[in-house]
């Protein structure tokens, strides 16, 4: 039987749609144990916009009742909350990975001369450079954000159904279009956590290591178990 007393947290958005296996907020997207935080009113829109200060209290909260439920460590469910890592680091008292994009530097470091990250973010105008700097990252890494209206805003802001085929589609389409404008790109990092159910059909159809939230979760998850 799993140990919930040895479990990932996870702090999760106010939102209530879909989350089928792979989705961050699915617990069988998990090879260990995952404990789960909602804070109200931390919607998609106002997280994305960065209109988050004043639930600073409620995220910094969510994470000390995860640990309070036995969790080793924490993340969240979406990948803009990377401009609360330094605040929300400082405060909790568990190590905290509060987006995909902080994987960053260290796929760069991985990658051949001459090859660089792109991000496929939720809404491209929204990411800033302050974002990308709190992920230890380069402001300019390529990335390319999905369609404002298309099929998973409607998914995550406007209540749509699940349409798995042009979701999948809708992602190649925005993959295409970062490979097409910058022929450099060596790996890809998904900053939207709705997006690692389609991680490995992207590796595949375009040759590139994907990493998401799942690799960041994982690879947190595992040094707290260490010894």
């Amino acid at each position: 039987m799993s140990d919930p007393a040895n479990a990932l947290g996870i702090i999760m958005l106010d939102t209530a749609f879909e989350r089928p296996v792979g989705d961050v907020g699915n617990a069988k997207s998990w090879p260990f144990p995952v404990l789960y935080r909602k804070v109200s009113g931390a919607t998609a829109r106002t997280v994305v916009a960065g209109r988050d200060e004043s639930l600073l209290e409620a995220f910094f909260e969510a994470g000390e009742e995860l640990q309070r439920q036995g969790a080793r460590a924490l993340t969240t469910s979406c990948g803009f909350l990377v401009l609360r890592q330094s605040l929300l680091a400082s405060r909790l008292s568990l190590p905290v990975a509060t987006s995909s994009l902080m994987q960053i530097p260290l796929v760069m470091r991985c990658l051949p001369a001459g090859k660089r990250v792109g991000v496929v973010t939720y809404e491209r105008n929204s990411l800033t450079p302050a974002h990308f700097e709190q992920a230890g990252a380069d402001p300019d890494t390529p990335t390319v954000g999905l369609p404002k209206e298309g099929y998973f805003h409607g998914l995550i802001e406007r209540g749509e159904a699940y349409d798995r085929d042009n979701l999948e589609r809708e992602l190649i389409e925005a993959v295409q279009d970062l490979l097409a404008r910058e022929a450099d790109i060596g790996a890809i990092v998904f900053e939207c956590t709705n997006l690692p159910p389609f991680s490995a059909a992207i590796a595949r159809r375009f040759g590139l290591p994907v990493f998401d939230i799942l690799t960041m979760g994982r690879w947190l998850f595992a040094g707290t178990q260490a010894g």
